[in-house]
């Protein structure tokens, strides 16, 4: 091992978490900085390799490491999401946040990143934007100026947020969904995949369509 390089693992063992690891490599081409040492999820997978790379155990037996683990949240369901990550209380365990090589964020675009933030392949932060802890821009979404994105939100593939729009925490925006300029979205909804949100959404709701519609309020 590369005593320079940092040791990292993976909880979520499904496809986000080879998406993942896949991310870990390609950030190591250019900059060779972690140590894959293999996967964690409360369901065993079917295989004990996963791409190479072991299946360590639970989350709980991901509690108990001895020394100082990075780790990657690969989980897709804010929900979820926010629960594993509420138990894991080992202050041996950190979360780096993630940004794959293609994604420029500089120091003139005033764009703060909460810890555990992953960020894949294309992905587009103009200016003033602040995303919490945990959260996932997946494939080429692009975010707006003046945005923030609250803990825990996971955007799919080539979602489009625009200028000053709020999500709040725990925000599913499923794949090709659009969020329009100005538009709050209150905590853990869920917005379908294409749906256009040109209207402020409530908490815990489920939006569809274009224009997005609620077709479900959960609280």
């Amino acid at each position: 091992m590369n005593s320079e390089r940092k040791r990292i693992a993976i909880v979520g063992a499904g496809g986000l978490g080879r998406e993942v690891l896949m991310l870990l490599h390609q950030i190591n081409h250019v900059t060779p900085q972690w140590d894959m040492v293999g996967f964690y999820d409360d369901a065993p997978p079917a295989q004990a390799q996963i791409c190479g790379y072991p299946y360590l155990g639970t989350v709980e037996q991901l509690n108990e490491v001895e020394s100082q683990l990075y780790v990657a949240i690969a989980i897709g369901n804010c929900q979820a999401k926010t629960d594993v990550t509420s138990r894991l209380l080992n202050p041996q365990l950190c979360f780096p946040v993630l940004v794959h090589p293609s994604v420029h964020v500089y120091p003139e675009q005033d764009v703060k990143l909460g810890e555990g933030t992953i960020i894949c392949q294309n992905c587009i932060l103009t200016t003033n934007v602040t995303l919490g802890r945990h959260v996932l821009l997946n494939l080429s979404c692009t975010i707006g100026h003046d945005t923030v994105l609250g803990d825990f939100c996971s955007l799919m593939p080539q979602v489009a947020v625009s200028g000053d729009v709020r999500l709040g925490m725990g925000v599913y925006g499923g794949t090709n969904s659009t969020i329009l300029q100005n538009r709050q979205v209150g905590a853990f909804t869920i917005i379908g995949a294409g749906a256009v949100v040109n209207k402020d959404l409530p908490s815990y709701c489920t939006a569809v369509g274009v224009p997005a519609r609620i077709i479900q309020q959960t609280a």
